[in-house]
């Protein structure tokens, strides 16, 4: 098979996913499915070895993310119960002193994105957007701007997130080298694209979901204490954030100490035990639980305004209904993933990608670009980001030695190129518009272009740091 062969048949499976998606509303999973088995026979493999190829692909995706993506929806529970988000919320707006409160709201969604799916960041977000709007009169075409960016950007190059995570296994790059120089890059280009689109996004104003903001009023001063969300028994925000925050520190400071610390020592085994991925989020979800029980009439409360229940105790809300709610959660990006890997899988095992790799190698395009591009073009096919990155991620891997990239820098590389276009065929567009009070066209102006510029600004800071032989 020939290099240009393989790319009409990798493009024909991509229009075939699309169409299925799109078109047919087929659900992700077994579109993901029929894609793989079509493309597994085209690429020359009988159907037992192409079953083989789905198996293997699926099941060490699985292996990889799964307890992790599990861990990730539980922890969201607890944020959303004990009110963490708000609080979160509340200290950014305290920290600008009650000024560009779009960013209250955005960076909280950039934090919690970090171990919780992004769809459900924007579920516990949008309320508090809204209400801030509200008191403000901010226009949710700025809170949606800077919302879907932050948590995108996040959700796009800094694991523990299931999608980033599961190429950075694939290509064996660090994981806490890659939370770090992922942190850095997404916080480089939230400044960046806040800066250039600022103005931009607040000129058409767009009011608040009427259910969000029900008994809110516009503040009456500009004083912050008129502006911060005023609920009973929330945490203080340095408890809000520790569950989040815990296993990122614990993963990069790990890393950190492989380097730092005498091999075989037992100060490193402790840390890199403690660093271990499923370890580290465990922690997280154990201080989750510690939170819970001391913020137990918050969750009560919680739990008897949505459930309706009255005399639940809080030990079933926190092992009962927060794994419960937890794993419902989790089994969607779970099965995405794992099927998304099933079909990496399929490319990575074509030999002529390898033949691929040296002619793209031997072109003038810059290495670190050629991750970015094939993640973008099939981040617009797809409307996945997660797809599109272990998609991109299958095609890159053989070329990484011919491109001369660390794994680091390929795996950001790709999670830049994710941001580039979410529109109609991505199932968070529309979870966006909904709680954001967006139509299709505000949101296209207003989820789109925002991150499709992080984007850009994400991969420029990432060549110039590649160039500077940092990553």
């Amino acid at each position: 098979m020939t290099p240009l062969s393989f790319l009409i048949i990798l493009a024909i499976a991509i229009a075939f996913l699309m169409l299925m998606i799109m078109k047919v509303k087929m659900h992700p999973v077994l579109a993901l499915f029929l894609t793989s088995i079509g493309l597994g026979l085209a690429l020359g493999n009988n159907i037992i070895g192409t079953v083989n190829l789905i198996n293997s692909g699926f099941g060490g995706t699985l292996k990889g993310i799964g307890v992790t993506i599990i861990l990730g929806s539980i922890l969201a529970m607890g944020i959303q119960d004990t009110g963490a988000a708000t609080s979160i919320s509340n200290f950014f707006t305290r920290l600008f002193r009650g000024k560009v409160l779009e960013l209250a709201p955005a960076l909280t969604a950039f934090i919690v994105s970090i171990p919780v799916f992004g769809d459900i960041t924007m579920v516990l977000t949008a309320p508090i957007a809204s209400i801030l709007s509200k008191r403000k009169k901010i226009s949710m075409s700025s809170m949606s701007s800077f919302i879907g960016m932050g948590l995108g950007l996040t959700h796009g190059l800094v694991p523990p997130t299931p999608g980033i995570l599961a190429i950075a296994l694939m290509y064996g790059a660090d994981l806490g080298l890659t939370i770090f120089w992922g942190t850095v890059i997404a916080f480089i280009a939230f400044f960046g694209t806040w800066l250039l689109l600022r103005g931009w996004a607040a000129k058409e104003w767009i009011e608040p979901r009427e259910d969000f903001v029900e008994g809110f009023e516009a503040a009456k001063s500009d004083s912050v204490e008129d502006v911060i969300i005023h609920e009973p028994g929330l945490p203080n925000a340095f408890m809000a954030m520790l569950p989040v925050l815990i296993p990122v520190v614990l993963i990069t400071f790990a890393s950190f100490a492989k380097v730092y610390m005498d091999e075989g020592g037992s100060s490193l085994t402790f840390f890199t035990s403690i660093g271990d991925r499923v370890i580290a989020l465990s922690i997280g979800v154990v201080f989750t639980v510690l939170l819970g029980f001391y913020k137990a009439e918050k969750v009560k409360q919680f739990h008897t305004r949505t459930t309706g229940e009255k005399d639940c105790k809080v030990r079933q809300i926190i092992f009962g209904n927060w794994v419960s709610r937890g794993l419902t959660v989790a089994l969607l990006p779970l099965l995405i993933t794992a099927m998304g890997g099933a079909m990496g899988g399929m490319l990575k095992h074509a030999p002529v990608i390898k033949e691929l790799g040296a002619i793209v190698a031997g072109t003038s395009l810059l290495p670190i670009l050629v991750p970015f591009f094939t993640a973008s073009i099939i981040m617009i096919a797809v409307g996945s980001m997660t797809t599109a990155g272990l998609t991109a991620a299958a095609i890159i891997l053989p070329m990484l030695d011919s491109l001369g990239l660390s794994p680091v820098a390929a795996t950001l590389s790709i999670g830049c190129g994710t941001m580039v276009l979410s529109h109609l065929n991505d199932s968070g567009f529309w979870i966006m518009t909904q709680f954001f009070n967006l139509n299709t066209k505000q949101g296209l102006k207003y989820l789109t272009i925002p991150r499709a510029v992080a984007g850009i600004i994400g991969i420029i800071a990432l060549s110039i740091f590649v160039s500077m032989g940092l990553i």
